[in-house]
């Protein structure tokens, strides 16, 4: 199972604890963790189901490739990081 969390900015506006999740994608995944709290979807994706554009998920400290269908693989134990980038100035 990959282990997937999220940065503490977004966890100001929603309750997403750390879960382990199963699936070989990183959309399976996030399915998981959308079935758990569906609010999230709306936080990380667009209307489109693409990964909006100040989000960004790491696996196993590298940048997903795949922002449309989040296709990157995963492996049993990897760790999946969500983080919401902060803008502005």
């Amino acid at each position: 199972m990959a282990h997937l969390s999220f940065t503490p900015n977004l966890q100001r506006h929603l309750d997403v604890p750390e879960l382990d999740v199963g699936g070989a994608t990183v959309a399976a995944a996030l399915a998981e963790a959308f079935a758990a709290n569906p609010r999230l979807r709306s936080y990380l994706l667009d209307d489109q189901g693409r990964l909006r554009r100040h989000v960004a998920i790491f696996v196993d400290g590298r940048q997903v490739n795949d922002r449309r269908g989040l296709s990157d693989p995963l492996a049993a134990g990897s760790d999946v990081f969500v983080v919401q980038a902060l803008s502005g100035g």
